[in-house]
């Protein structure tokens, strides 16, 4: 797994246009997996039941990882659709997000060149529009100290942006803390100096 941030949809987005009499309505929003994916391309479908086609690609995780890729020409002819989608959405490098381009099909018919620059035409421009925020890596770091230096333990993981993600109060203060992966190595050992080795601070490799 990389350790470096990506861009994610922060919001959905529809933008549509007219070509030679066919509506072309391009829906993009942010699926953080395959599920999630599939289950808003069925929405869409649910939302558009009257539409000729519901084509599509995805790229549900980081970008640049090909297991997360899908694409579909819905019955366009094959590669007019589908991979127009995904090109634009890989060269965007936006990661967790998935295009459906429904088209309202209006009695001309486009040629082969003219379905692959009316849907990778409308994702673009849609891709254009979309706001996006960034999505850091987190990593996960097992944390057990003493009540004695949980003061000095709070104020490191307030400086490194790191939450806990369960923290369990026994005889010690013991949890799994989650943090920006680039700063796992640095934080462990800050607190192993910082304590003189009292917290025990150990990267949760996954």
């Amino acid at each position: 797994m990389g350790s470096s941030p990506y861009l994610i949809p922060a919001a959905p987005i529809v933008w549509e246009q007219e070509i030679k009499k066919s509506r072309f309505i391009a829906c993009l929003a942010h699926t953080p997996d395959i599920a999630s994916a599939r289950a808003w391309i069925g929405q869409l479908r649910d939302a558009h039941p009257q539409a000729g086609h519901h084509c599509w690609g995805f790229v549900a995780g980081m970008p640049g990882d090909s297991r997360v890729l899908g694409f579909s020409d819905d019955g366009e002819p094959s590669g007019t659709a589908g991979k127009p989608i995904l090109a634009q959405l890989q060269g965007a490098g936006i990661g967790e997000v998935t295009a459906v381009v429904v088209r309202y099909f209006g009695g001309i018919k486009l040629g082969t060149g003219g379905l692959v620059r009316a849907y990778g035409g409308s994702v673009a421009a849609a891709l254009a529009t979309l706001s996006t925020r960034e999505k850091c890596i987190l990593g996960r770091l097992a944390v057990e100290a003493d009540y004695s230096d949980m003061a000095q333990l709070e104020s490191l993981l307030k400086q490194a942006g790191a939450d806990w993600e369960r923290v369990d109060y026994g005889a010690r203060v013991s949890g799994i803390l989650l943090v920006d992966v680039r700063l796992l190595a640095t934080l462990a050992r800050q607190i192993l100096d910082r304590t003189q080795g009292r917290v025990i601070a150990r990267p949760i490799n996954d």
